[in-house]
């Protein structure tokens, strides 16, 4: 087993999710993949046809986003046809979970050079639009295990670990803050490229559109609760409801405190992005310069009913991997799926509050399902750069009771 290296990673900025809103709206999901295929290559200045195999994270994957969008965005890119890809889907974990496989094939051996990343364009297919819910309508499976909605499992966490709507809240106001800092320092100017109509070339986006920077504590008090009418969705064979379903199997909770508001949960964007790595024998053959290495991958499944609080106990089984601890991590990505998911992860490991996603998260950017993962990657690795410093973990929470963790190591 060799070492997985990390050549570069690019990003489109994330565009609002609402149709006619956005402005990557009117952009086919395949496109929105293939430009960031195409500015990948173009930063790189390599031959498309040294890429063994182009592996891209897509959750949706009906429609404009079906038939391997993968293959089709290489083929869109213009890339050559012998260039193969593949699409996953791990729910929010593929992006990262795209890189992780990649980090595998270059790790092993069994591949030089390979891109990765992901794509979800959440204005054209938007979630749950493939038709599948939690668990293809398996009526047999949910008798062994009930899998509510994720807003639901995000509730539960909150009252059970005693997260208060105040809590949530102010995660969410510095998400705001931390985002709108680093936009206006422009620390994510690296990996953005501009995002152009293809027709015309006119640029459509160039900066995030989503974050809401004169967001205040008072406005986001004022939103309601999100889940509360779901909660009450009468879904058994006996008229149990969603919250009733949750409680007997977590009847310590007595009651549901509904704290999650669309200013404290993650927002609806359209977005791609896509990580260059390498083999150690290809960056020696080449005399290539890496950014950065991969010192340990992880997945994990959890409980799939509260489904949400696996980030922790896989980040615990990356860091064994690597041989570390929580406190060895300079910087840490934890997707704000909900706000209390980074809260619970936080205080399970015993993490620095100021160590976690210091510029902002998906509250207040946006979370592409299938592309986050490897856009928290890339964002890591530039905050490592910008501030000299050594190691970053990425860490997600996946649907069905999963988590995914991949440990970097600056070069």
């Amino acid at each position: 087993m060799t070492a997985s290296y990390i050549i570069d990673a690019v990003r489109t900025p994330r565009g609002r999710g609402k149709m006619g809103k956005g402005a990557l709206t009117g952009l086919h999901p395949q496109e929105l993949l293939a430009q960031t295929l195409r500015a990948l290559q173009q930063r790189g200045g390599w031959d498309a046809r040294e890429v063994g195999d182009v592996i891209a994270g897509c959750v949706s994957q009906v429609n404009e986003q079906g038939a391997n969008i993968a293959r089709n965005a290489v083929l869109a890119a213009g890339w050559p046809q012998d260039v193969s890809a593949v699409s996953l889907n791990r729910f929010c974990g593929s992006g990262l979970q795209a890189v992780n496989f990649g980090a595998m094939g270059v790790a092993s051996g069994a591949m030089d050079f390979v891109v990765t990343g992901g794509v979800e364009s959440m204005s054209h297919l938007s979630l749950g639009a493939d038709g599948g819910g939690q668990d293809g309508g398996n009526v047999r499976l949910r008798e062994r295990v009930y899998q509510v909605p994720q807003g639901i499992s995000a509730d539960l966490i909150a009252t059970l670990e005693g997260i208060t709507r105040e809590d949530v809240d102010a995660w969410a106001l510095r998400s705001q803050r931390q985002a709108a800092r680093a936009i206006e320092e422009h620390r994510f100017a690296k990996s953005l490229f501009a995002v152009k109509d293809p027709a015309t070339g006119a640029v459509l986006l160039e900066r995030d559109e989503y974050p809401r920077p004169d967001t205040t504590a008072q406005g986001l008090a004022a939103l309601k609760p999100a889940f509360v009418a779901m909660g009450g969705t009468a879904v058994g064979p006996n008229g149990e409801t969603l919250d009733g379903i949750a409680l007997a199997a977590y009847p310590q909770a007595k009651h549901i405190q509904h704290v999650h508001t669309a200013g404290n949960s993650s927002g609806i964007v359209d977005g791609a992005a896509v990580v260059a790595l390498a083999s150690e024998r290809y960056v020696k053959e080449r005399g290539l310069k890496p950014r950065a290495r991969i010192r340990a991958m992880a997945t994990l499944g959890t409980e799939p009913l509260l489904m949400l609080t696996a980030p922790a106990p896989v980040s615990e089984k990356a860091l064994r991997m690597a041989g570390m601890k929580a406190r060895d991590i300079d910087l840490w990505e934890i997707n704000e799926a909900f706000a209390a998911v980074v809260l619970q992860t936080t205080r399970e490991l015993g993490i620095d509050p100021e160590r976690v996603n210091v510029n902002g998260g998906a509250i207040a950017l946006g979370h592409p399902l299938g592309a986050t993962g490897a856009m928290l990657l890339g964002t890591a690795l530039d905050e490592l750069e910008r501030t000299g410093k050594g190691t970053a973990l990425i860490t997600m929470c996946i649907g069905g009771g999963q988590g995914i963790a991949t440990l970097i190591e600056r070069l």
